[in-house]
């Protein structure tokens, strides 16, 4: 509100009189409609603080598939939530909970985490989206995930072996008749291992194996290895459910997007790193040869978080059933 500043020796008394009357309105009515407007925004009083709209439209947007229907029901679960957070709240703070170094620690561990993170973002928002074309070669690259794509019924066998017997594993494998064979030899082995059965879309595999694994026919067998030993799969059979250049549009856009985010994020952090003073101490100064490999999975870590959670949107995203 702007008032244009005058000689208030130059107005009759009568004026004075008037403009006290007209300015005390103006000013009520200002104050009126701040408290109308911060009253709108309160979705509940607890004793002497409030919960406000805003804090629930904070938690609704974090809340990626619900649905327009679901948004009342979720918005009254959000703020008996954050009533029970804000009593929790305000007997901490009668109990000068705040002032434990472990919960100062975790705050501090908290505000860090969350202003990096926005850095992150931030870099990774500079990313382009990727052009039309980009998204038809990707598409056309992938035929086992997109126009060839199969839906397939898994057989999964986990076995405990070591190095040596891993050998054994693999031509016994390749000299049974049929997986119940396969089996039977490792009963009668007494190795440890259990099984498991699946039925999984293309997109739900491994990307870097997938190619491999979409040229098995149905009743083949493959071996890989595992944290404790070897992973038997056995593809029992698959159908055709190709998805569309249409179809899969959205998901390639936001794969490739994500990515490009990732990328950017990385190679700053890379850059940053290489231009800050870093000096280990202590015991750590003997680690430091490892250090990098470490920060590299860190810097990794960090990318996929500011990418956000579902970073593999040709996983998430296709929207096919199966």
């Amino acid at each position: 509100m702007n008032l244009t500043m005058f000689d208030a020796s130059a107005l009759g008394r009568s004026s004075i009189a008037m403009f006290a009357i007209s300015l005390a309105t103006v000013i009520s009515g200002c104050s009126g409609e701040e408290k109308s407007k911060a009253a709108s925004q309160t979705a509940a009083k607890v004793n002497k603080d409030e919960v406000t709209v805003h804090q629930i439209n904070f938690i609704l947007q974090q809340r990626r598939n619900l649905r327009p229907e679901q948004t009342e029901a979720a918005s009254q679960q959000i703020l008996d939530g954050l009533i029970d957070q804000q009593l929790a709240l305000q007997k901490a703070n009668d109990l000068k909970v705040d002032r434990d170094p472990r919960v100062m620690q975790q705050v501090e561990a908290s505000r860090r985490e969350i202003v990096a993170r926005a850095y992150l973002e931030k870099i990774g928002d500079a990313a382009p989206k990727p052009s039309t074309e980009e998204i038809k070669k990707y598409y056309d690259d992938k035929p086992a995930l997109f126009r060839e794509r199969r839906i397939y019924s898994i057989q999964e066998i986990a076995i405990e072996a070591t190095p040596e017997q891993q050998a054994e594993l693999r031509n016994k494998l390749a000299s049974s008749k049929n997986i119940n064979e396969f089996v039977e030899f490792l009963k009668s082995k007494e190795y440890r291992f259990n099984g498991n059965q699946a039925v999984r879309a293309a997109e739900q595999l491994p990307l870097n194996s997938l190619e491999s694994f979409s040229k098995m026919k149905d009743g083949q067998a493959a071996m890989v290895p595992a944290a404790s030993g070897v992973q038997v799969i056995v593809l029992a059979s698959s159908r055709s459910q190709p998805a569309s250049e249409e179809q899969a549009r959205p998901a390639i856009e936001q794969f490739l997007f994500n990515e490009r985010k990732r990328k950017l994020i990385t190679e700053d952090m890379k850059a940053v790193r290489a231009a800050a003073k870093i000096e280990y101490v202590g015991k750590f100064a003997q680690a430091a040869s490892g250090a990098a490999s470490g920060a590299a999975r860190l810097v990794e870590a960090s990318a996929s978080a500011a990418s956000g959670n579902d970073t593999d949107a040709i996983r998430q995203g296709l929207g096919l059933k199966k």
